[in-house]
């Protein structure tokens, strides 16, 4: 019994680390910002849990210690690493870079396109009040089209 849970611990482990390798090698590799980014962020968050799970079950099953700074460790790292990615990815979109020219789909550029027409229709109605309340005004007292004596 002893013998499988450690093999189960050190395949973890090692899956862990192939995956954090790869995700190396596709930060290198891989041709501009946005594939860039789903490399450091999806398949190292996956080598990084596992890394840290297998760190924690053998704390747990060979040490009999559950480690709370471990599962914080893997709670952070799930919460942060996509969230940052994320939001590199649309600050990098947002200031103009570049897709790669294999790119076949832009979905962040349909939604940008709508939330900048929801913008706008929100702000018409601000933009009419403040021409409607312009009119029926002018410099001369409100003498307008009236002929002085």
């Amino acid at each position: 019994m002893m013998m499988i849970g450690e093999l189960l611990i050190g395949l973890l482990v090692l899956f862990g680390a192939v995956v954090s390798a790869l995700s190396a090698y596709g930060l290198i590799r891989l041709p501009d910002v946005y594939l860039r980014s789903h490399a450091a962020t999806k398949s190292t968050t996956l080598g990084v849990l596992c890394i840290l799970s297998g760190a924690f079950l053998y704390f747990m099953f060979y040490l009999d210690h559950v480690s709370a700074k471990l599962l914080l460790g893997i709670v952070f790292v799930f919460i942060t690493a996509p969230v940052a990615g994320h939001l590199n990815g649309r600050a990098a979109h947002r200031t103009g870079v570049p897709l790669w020219k294999g790119s076949v789909r832009d979905d962040l550029s349909e939604a940008m396109r709508r939330e900048e027409q929801a913008r706008v229709q929100a702000q018409e109605p601000q933009i009419l009040r403040q021409n409607n309340s312009g009119k029926g005004q002018s410099d001369d007292g409100g003498n307008s089209g009236r002929t002085q004596v």
